[in-house]
């Protein structure tokens, strides 16, 4: 005869297996929305990065000219692009980023703009998407910027309103 004490209970039950699938598939919906939104803000960040160059090159043409280049070709730029970056354009001072290419649907076609902000002294601080100029700074360029809403998380802090 069997008794309860002398069974012994090997495996796991069925519930516990089921309860352990649910808890890996709720964990693996959360990382890979995470992973997305980070993969499209190193995306946005690239904009950014092929950038800097023309920032660089608009400060030096607005130091020696005292206005603002109307376009790449005025700076001896070209055309500028990335993977995830259609075009990067000098702009009348701003310089607008426009994403497509490879880009994640969900910015494909969008635009950043960076424009430029000077003070009286002529010390110029870069304006990046939305956010206002630092007091005491006058912008240059139009901001065509169409982040907005549930795009605006991809977007740096520092671009954000």
């Amino acid at each position: 005869m069997i008794d309860a004490k002398s069974m012994i209970r090997n495996g796991f039950t069925l519930i516990e297996l089921m309860i352990v699938v649910a808890i890996i598939g709720i964990l693996a919906t959360i990382s890979i929305q995470a992973y997305q939104d980070y993969t499209i803000r190193s995306q946005v960040t690239e904009g950014l990065t092929l950038a800097s160059s023309i920032k660089t090159a608009s400060s030096e043409f607005y130091q020696d000219r005292g206005t603002w280049p109307t376009n790449n070709d005025s700076l001896g730029a070209g055309t500028i692009s990335g993977k995830y970056v259609t075009s990067v354009v000098a702009n009348s001072g701003s310089i607008d980023i426009q994403y497509g290419n490879q880009a994640n649907a969900t910015i494909s076609g969008s635009v950043l703009s960076v424009r430029p902000a000077v003070n009286n002294n002529g010390d110029i601080a870069w304006v990046c998407g939305k956010r206002p100029a630092p007091t005491g700074h006058t912008t240059a360029g139009t901001d065509a910027t169409t982040f907005s809403g549930a795009t605006l998380k991809f977007v740096p802090s520092n671009c954000k309103p």
